[in-house]
Order: structure tokens, then sequence, then C-alpha cells
């Protein structure tokens, strides 16, 4: 019944309580409703001067309910934060329930509060000083441009990410990344639609593949290449082995060096007439509206394939095996793509309440894009510093090098599904309850003052992604 007044009564708490008056009346219309029987209580059963005409039809409710209204709001904060775990954190406002906090009475954006009840102070285990490790794409400027559009998410956005920059790029059908190429290398997780990835490298060998859903490419530094979408809409996220992506001197395009080359020297270089050059763009366009015209590239050197191939098929490459049952994970790195030597990379799927479980990589940072649902993380960066952040589709983050964490899905219902990158050739990772478990079982009972048959029992392999228990 507490719980029923509570929601009578109103949250007090918050600085939004009707007057008692209102919550006797809005109590004994519940009651009513509720034809709630009470006959262990009539004996509290009181007439209160000044109350008879509160809701006449209900009076005896109302005699048996006075004395239980009261107690029941002022035990609402109790109640509250049994209905709302966080208490005013649901509401975005920073009130733990406990007595901490207040509400927020200045200027906020309350939509962005109420997705983030963990920068209001939600986990008490949060301490120190870390930094911010999250910047959402839906903040970062979009370059708007005839045949799609580009947004990026680099240092100058995200401080904490020295190693990677990334970027969402969307091509209509027959569009074209203009022919470029990059001071970095250059890995691609194509989402939407299909492309055609077109590349050259320094030994005058080529590849032009069709990738789907799913397929990824990697360039290494200062490989020539372009990409063309296939469908109607076509859509990838881009990463760059450098978070100093926009730097000057970072990425070339073709026609912008032509144009600022004399005529007389390309006429030279190619062999052509002057005039053919006139109609180059510039500045240079970025994308490219264009048509699609299919033509088969022969001679040079033969094309790449194998172990040298820029594309990976996701279809030809099984999903990891995950003991705690908690989703899927697949692994892309040198040991499955061999040619992809910096940038490794994992693209995970966690069920419903599913734990990442805890852990650290030792060889890099970790760099993610989420791209479905809702979840939370919690990074411990050492001396007693910890913080947690909670993440949205379209949502960036970083790990620094060798912090603890794990990633939670918040969601009952919708997978959370995102990409974990590194500046590396492999994914490495140590698990916190498997190094545990594979250290004697009386030094760990002895460090976390625990049970010696509790470290013993510690699971020894890894369980990856924890299903919801």
């Amino acid at each position: 019944m507490g719980s029923v007044m509570v929601g009578a009564c109103g949250r007090w708490r918050y600085g939004r309580a009707r007057s008692f008056w209102g919550c006797i009346q809005k109590g004994c219309a519940v009651l009513k409703a509720l034809s709630l029987s009470l006959p262990g209580l009539k004996a509290l059963a009181h007439p209160l001067p000044g109350l008879r005409s509160a809701c006449p039809p209900t009076m005896k409710l109302l005699q048996l309910s006075s004395a239980l209204l009261a107690a029941s709001c002022a035990q609402a904060t109790v109640i509250d934060r049994r209905q709302s775990p966080g208490g005013g954190f649901g509401d975005g406002q920073p009130i733990d329930g406990s007595g901490k906090g207040a509400p927020i009475t200045g200027g906020t954006n309350h939509q962005i509060d109420l997705q983030n009840p963990d920068n209001l102070g939600q986990q008490s285990t949060d301490n120190g000083v870390v930094p911010n490790l999250k910047w959402s794409f839906s903040d970062s400027h979009t370059r708007i441009l005839k045949g799609g559009w580009v947004r990026e998410s680099v240092v100058t956005d995200l401080p904490s990410s020295g190693d990677i920059a990334g970027a969402q790029q969307h091509l209509t059908k027959g569009s074209i990344r203009e022919l470029h190429w990059h001071r970095v290398a250059e890995w691609g997780y194509l989402y939407t639609g299909s492309i055609i990835i077109s590349a050259v490298d320094q030994d005058g060998k080529f590849e032009v593949a069709k990738l789907e859903e799913g397929d990824v490419w990697y360039f290494p530094k200062g490989i020539a290449h372009t990409v063309q979408g296939l469908e109607d809409e076509n859509e990838f996220l881009l990463i760059f082995d450098d978070g100093n992506f926009d730097a000057v001197g970072t990425t070339f395009n073709v026609d912008d060096w032509i144009t600022h080359t004399p005529k007389s020297v390309l006429a030279k270089n190619f062999g052509l007439p002057e005039s053919v050059f006139g109609t180059v763009p510039s500045p240079n366009p970025y994308i490219l509206n264009a048509t699609l015209d299919p033509h088969n590239v022969t001679g040079g050197n033969g094309p790449l394939t194998g172990n040298a191939s820029y594309a990976y098929y996701a279809k030809d490459h099984p999903l990891e095996n995950v003991p705690g049952e908690g989703g899927t994970l697949r692994i892309i790195d040198s040991t499955t793509f061999p040619v992809a030597t910096t940038i490794a990379a994992t693209v995970v799927t966690l069920t419903p309440g599913g734990l990442r479980e805890l852990h650290w990589h030792p060889n890099a940072e970790e760099w993610l894009y989420f791209h479905k649902g809702q979840g939370r993380a919690t990074v411990f960066i050492g001396n007693s510093a910890a913080r947690t952040f909670d993440f949205r589709a379209g949502d960036t983050g970083v790990f620094p090098d060798n912090s603890g964490h794990y990633i939670e899905n918040t969601s009952d219902t919708e997978d959370l599904v995102w990409i974990e990158i590194y500046k590396s050739d492999r994914v490495e990772d140590i698990s916190l309850t498997q190094w545990l478990a594979l250290t004697p079982a009386d030094i760990v009972a002895n460090t976390l003052k625990i049970p010696l048959d509790v470290a013993e029992g510690l699971v020894k392999e890894k369980q990856l992604l924890i299903k919801d228990r």
C-alpha cells in the first residue's frame, strides 16, 4: 500500500509535492478504486477534525487511511527508491534517494540528463577525476555533399582518443568518394547497402571488390583507393589509425593535386593535351554523383588476392565461441584478415541485460562505436579513479590503454551492438575472472578477503559475453 500512496501523493522530495490536502483526496480516490479491505486496521480509524467533507462517499476509508497516508508519504524516499532505482536519476535529477543531492534549478539539457544518469552521479563507486571518454556522432558537424554526407569523431572532438579517429559516411547509388590516399591506414565496416572498393598498391597490383553488409576493408597507409555506392543508400563506418585525422597532410585527393599542378607538367606526364585537364573540379568535391557503368580492370601486375586482399568477407569467417552465452563476437584482426596490420577490431552483439565481462587490453587503447541499443560502462584508470558512462546508438568512446572496464546492456528487450577498434595487429584482452581463477586461490582469498572456496570456484575460462543472470 505504501507504494500506492506514494504514487497518489506524487514525489514530494523533488520539489513537486502537492499539498497534504490534495494528497489525502487522491489517497481516498485510490483506496476507493482499489476497494481495499482493511479489517485489521479498524482500530486505527479516528475521525480527523475538518476532514469530513474530503470525500464523503468514502469517509470510512479516509478515517482508516489518514494515518497510513501520512506515514507512507513520510517514507516516500525509501519507497520511491525501490520503485525507480537511483531515485531522482530516473527523472534526470542528481538525487540519490539517501539524502544526497538536490534538483537542478539552473540551465540544463533535460533530455541529455535523462539519457546519462551516470553523469549525474548514479554510480556510488565512481571516484576521482576521469576525463570525458565519450562523443556522439550526433554532436559532430555533418558535411553535406552531392551524393552523400560525412561526419567525424576525431581528437578535437574526443581529446582522449589519440590513436584512432572515426567517421560515418553515406553514399547514394553511383556516388563516389573521390580518388584519394592517406598517410594513415583506413579501415571500413559496411552496415547498409553494398559498395565497390578499388585500390592500387606500390607494385602496380590492384583490387576491385564488391562488399555487402557486414564486410570490411583495409587500405594500408599510402594506398590509392576509392569507394562507390551500389544501392540506393549505402553507409559505413570509417576508421583511421591516427586520432588527429583532420591535420593537414593526412588526406590527398587526386583532383585537388591535379588542379594545383601546372597544365604543361600534366600534359607532359600523361602524354595528353593540356585542354584535357581544363574541367577537373576545383575545389575537390570529396563525394561526387556518378552513374554505375562497371568496367573490368586488367594489366599491371595483376590483382591482389589471398592474404594480400584488402577485402574481408564476413560470410567466410565463423563467429567466435562465447562461453558466457551472452551474444555474438566477431574478431577481425591479422589472424583472420592478414593485410590489416595496424587496425584490429571486434564486432559485438550483447543480449538484453548481458555483460561484456570485466577485462582490459594489454596492447592498445579501445575505441568504440555503438551501432544499436543502449548500455553503460565503468572505466577504471587506476589510483582509485573510475567513471561510468551511458552509451546509445551513434555514440563513440575511448577506453585508455590498459584501463579496466566492462560494458553492460541496460535494455530489457533490445540487443546492444557495437564495434571495438584497436591500433594493433590483433585483438588481445585479459579477463579479470580468468586471471583470479588462474592465480593461487589462497593469494586471491587473502587479497580480496573472500572465502577460500569462493576463490577456488572462480571460472577458469574467459566468458567474454555473459548472459543476464
